[in-house]
Parts: structure tokens; C-alpha cells; sequence
């Protein structure tokens, strides 16, 4: 089965939202904060292991912590997984630390900041050659 198919991405789908109403919902720790996302999920074709990436918005000992707590929480995240989607199996869960929204913003903010020199540069020179 090729990983692109339909059936995967709905599978891959259905357990992105179900990990993130999990963790929004049923993880009563507090060290997960509010700003964590589940941004992608990645199941083999196999669907015995499951890759979840997670966005956590904060300091980097923060996004440790909260990565290490789902770690941790990974095998009562699979129960309840198991318990909502009927699936033949249910995938090990794997959660990873995804730094591309905040890689995203810091690219976002540098671009800007090149635009805005352009700009008073190109101003500079019209005020000259007025």
C-alpha cells in the first residue's frame, strides 16, 4: 500500500485529532501547557507504529518537559486511542518535537526585517536624488 493513499490519510487524520482532543482533554498534567499541537501524524502501512509531532510553544526546557510527559504518557494515549478508532491495531506511539512552526516565525521575522531595510534604503536614495 503506498503512502500516499486515502486510506492512510484518513487513518493518519483520525489519530491526529483524536491524540489532540486526548491531550487537550484527558491528560490532566500540568506541565502540558495550552499551546501544544499536534501538527502531523505519520503511521506506517503496517499501522504498528505511528510518529506524532508535536508543536509546544515556549523555552526549550519547557518543550523538554512536555515531550518527556507525553513520552511518558504514551502508553494510557494508545489505550484510549484504541478505545476510539477501531483499528485491527493500534499503533506504538511515538511523539517527536516539531520546531518548524517557531523556525517558520523566525524566518518570517528576518524576510521582514530585510524587506524593511530595502525600503529605507530605496528612500534614502530617492531623498538624495531629489
Amino acid at each position: 500500500m503506498k503512502k500516499g493513499s486515502n486510506r492512510m490519510i484518513r487513518i493518519n487524520d483520525e489519530i491526529q485529532k483524536e491524540i489532540s482532543g486526548i491531550i487537550r482533554g484527558d491528560l490532566k498534567d500540568p506541565r502540558i501547557g495550552v499551546i501544544t499541537s499536534v501538527l502531523k501524524v505519520d503511521t506506517t502501512a503496517d499501522l504498528k507504529y505511528c510518529k506524532v509531532y508535536i508543536s509546544v510553544l515556549g523555552d526549550d526546557s519547557k518543550k523538554e518537559e512536555v515531550i518527556g510527559v507525553l513520552k511518558n504518557a504514551s502508553g494510557y494515549v494508545r489505550s484510549l486511542v484504541a478505545q476510539r478508532i477501531n483499528l485491527r491495531v493500534t499503533p506504538e506511539i511515538k511523539f517527536i518535537l516539531d520546531d518548524s512552526l517557531e523556525y517558520s516565525f523566525k524566518m518570517d521575522s528576518l524576510i521582514k526585517s530585510v524587506v524593511k531595510s530595502d525600503e529605507e534604503k530605496a528612500d534614502d536614495e530617492n531623498g538624495l536624488q531629489e
